[in-house]
């Protein structure tokens, strides 16, 4: 089994008619971590430092969903399809119990899978995400636009806009998380497709605008660990702290001069978090 991110080779998953494209890393035993990727985000847009760093005790699973990347079929609209698939992919690899780490769109994904399937989760780590309904999710499209303008402007990566804060301290940890990205140079993983893109986006907006609210969190009974940037511009701040104050057995933990991608600034700080939290 492969002990790095860079070493792990792709592999294929027959889910319900679709090929869905995997990795595992590490190789200890007990419950698997099964990550729940961002929007328009594929295999190779996982930090290779919080990926390691999980995978030094726990056997790590990334994945592309339905339609991303290598995974074939068609991306679903909406959430709710999102979470089914997944729970048939980590039912197709013959998991009966794992722990989660949702971030952004994952977290949205993961907060389904918590609820319509307590016995497979045990527990459940929600990173730059929030509640249906959140504040400010909706704004999706408006906070792309400027964000892909400015990054025209200044010759950088969109990510340094979306993901983190705008100071020397959090540009810096930027520059070092793209670097990571491009790290693994063989069997890398296509980018999200324009119909991918599209439907993702629709997902979005329909759980932000979702007037159900907080309606099911009180149901995710399982331990989580909700994490962010204190300055996240995607599913703003806020509504970490919802997740936080609606679900019955969860701890909070907010990262300073940080934004969406706060896990990946502070990658060291998070595996530690994450590592605690999952052994306990």
């Amino acid at each position: 089994m492969a002990t790095t991110f860079n070493e792990a080779p792709t592999k294929t998953v027959k889910v319900d008619g679709a090929d869905f494209a995997y990795r595992i890393i590490g190789d200890a035993g007990g419950p698997p971590v099964v990550f729940l990727q961002h929007f328009t985000g594929t295999l190779d847009d996982w930090d290779p430092a919080v990926i390691d760093g999980i995978a030094q005790q726990h056997r790590v699973i990334i994945f592309d969903n339905r339609g991303v990347g290598r995974s074939t079929g068609k991306t679903p609209d909406n959430v709710e399809a999102m979470a089914k698939d997944a729970i048939a992919f980590i039912e197709a690899l013959g998991f009966r119990q794992v722990d989660l780490v949702g971030f952004s769109l994952g977290g949205f994904i993961a907060q389904v899978i918590a609820h319509d399937r307590p016995e497979l989760v045990r527990r459940v780590v929600f990173a730059g995400t929030g509640p249906a309904g959140g504040k400010g999710t909706s704004n999706l499209g408006a906070v792309l636009q400027d964000a892909f303008a400015k990054a025209a402007e200044q010759k950088k990566h969109p990510k340094h806009f979306l993901f983190f804060s705008q100071t020397k301290t959090s540009q810096a940890a930027a520059d070092a998380f793209l670097a990571r990205l491009e790290a693994r140079k063989d069997d890398r993983d296509p980018a999200a497709s324009s119909e991918t893109t599209q439907a993702q986006a629709t997902a979005i907006i329909q759980w932000g605008k979702d007037p159900g609210g907080n309606r099911a969190l009180s149901a995710i009974k399982q331990p989580a660990l909700v994490a962010n940037g204190d300055n996240d511009i995607m599913v703003p701040t806020v509504n970490s702290f919802a997740l936080f104050e609606a679900l019955p057995n969860a701890e909070l933990s907010i990262f300073p001069d940080a934004g969406h991608g706060g896990i990946f600034q502070y990658h060291g700080a998070f595996v530690e978090q994450a590592l605690r939290f999952f052994g306990g």
